[in-house]
């Protein structure tokens, strides 16, 4: 790993003056719910905002236009789920060059949308973000376009960078950085700016735990591809750390964390009604950090919003997981006496808990039931989980044989 080239501070400044009016400066909002929930002031960096809706046009744009004209005449290819995809053709659109965006099947299609929208091609290939890199590794050597990694190269690590030092300037006092990670780019470029100023702070990288490369191959000292991954986040299921993101992450970085699936639909969940942030499951991975493990991080603490780009029809489905993830959907079943006004009886006593009936569905062939009993399954919504706790033991104390 010690031939992986390096990227330092200077490389990192650089890029700040090539994307000097063309990415966002985006906000650091206070977030006053987290802080009371980690007992310090927490903060987020909110790179949803940016232009395209993530980060990822900042790294794109430095590798592009640093291209040499015979280059650019080729135009360039890209591999990406989304995000990088529109990263490559806003870049390629700004500098006139031609794109070609290789996307893996299932990409969301408000990605795929707006990728056209950029003027690029788009070309749906594999399951995976490795099996669209291949594709977009043959269309290069085919046509001669240039490959614009996701996240291994140099000039993509310094663009990322550029929020590290963003995040610097905007809170001068942070004490931790957490920063969602699938290849690297992101967290070795802000590790690596901030390290080099602020050698104190501590970075950790938070990566799904359905699609975490970096623990293990951390722990056997290269980069060790993943046999299957299983993420909602697809903007950080890599399967493979890259080369020169590793060994940025090895040297920089201070601790890999991961975050379940209900930690990232709870914590999307929690960015839309407190933060009144759209985010992606990727983007809400350093705040799913911070719910799971609320203290153990020193503050002024800096979470990163890497990405704001969701399907609506995700979206729909990661709130419900989320409000079911954090106790506010019960799911229950209920024995009643098989007499007329029993349904009746039990949804008052449900309404006056102050529980909501999403739906209702009779059972009146079960071993387990009297032959005067109906069992009634039951979706409610609640306020969270203690008074999911109050519905069931209310329901109980009135006779109720009640089972969740």
């Amino acid at each position: 790993m010690s031939d992986a080239p390096e990227v330092t501070l200077a490389d990192i400044r650089a890029a700040r003056e090539a994307l000097e009016g063309v990415s966002v400066y985006t906000p650091m909002e206070e977030s006053r719910w987290l802080s009371a929930f980690a007992g310090g002031p927490v903060s987020l960096k909110c790179e949803n905002l940016q232009r395209t809706g993530s980060f990822k046009a900042r790294g794109a744009y430095v590798r592009i236009a640093r291209l040499s004209p015979e280059e650019r005449a080729h135009g360039v290819v890209a591999a990406s789920a989304g995000n990088h995809a529109q990263g490559v053709a806003l870049a390629a659109q700004l500098l006139g060059i031609k794109s070609t965006v290789f996307m893996p099947e299932g990409a969301p299609i408000p990605k795929e949308k707006a990728t056209r929208g950029y003027g690029a091609d788009v070309i749906f290939h594999g399951r995976y973000l490795e099996n669209a890199l291949e594709a977009a590794h043959a269309f290069a050597a085919e046509t001669g376009a240039v490959l614009i990694h996701p996240f291994d190269h140099v000039d993509i690590v310094a663009g990322q960078g550029t929020v590290g030092l963003e995040i610097l300037e905007q809170t001068p006092d942070v004490e931790t950085v957490l920063v969602p990670t699938g290849g690297g780019g992101l967290l070795a470029g802000v590790a690596i700016a901030v390290k080099a100023l602020r050698p104190d702070v501590r970075v950790i990288g938070v990566q799904a735990a359905g699609a975490a490369a970096y623990p293990g191959s951390l722990a056997e000292g290269r980069p060790v591809p993943l046999e299957h991954m299983t993420t909602m986040a697809d903007g950080i299921a890599v399967g493979r750390p890259g080369d020169i993101t590793f060994a940025a992450v090895r040297d920089h970085v201070d601790e890999i964390m991961t975050v379940s699936e209900d930690s990232l639909a709870r914590a999307l969940l929690a960015l839309l009604e407190r933060a009144k942030m759209v985010v992606e499951p990727a983007g809400a991975a350093a705040v799913a950090a911070m719910l799971d493990r609320p203290t153990e991080f020193r503050t002024p603490t800096v979470a990163l919003l890497s990405g704001g780009n969701i399907d609506p029809l995700l979206l729909g489905k990661v709130i419900r997981h989320g409000m079911a993830a954090a106790g506010r959907y019960l799911n229950m079943r209920v024995c009643i006496p098989d007499l007329p006004g029993g349904l009746a009886t039990l949804l008052t006593e449900i309404g006056a808990a102050g529980a909501n009936v999403l739906e209702v569905v009779h059972e009146r062939i079960s071993p387990s039931l009297h032959l005067d009993e109906v069992e009634v399954h039951l979706q409610l919504e609640t306020r969270g989980e203690p008074h999911a706790e109050q519905v069931t033991a209310r329901l109980r104390e009135r006779g109720y044989r009640v089972f969740t």
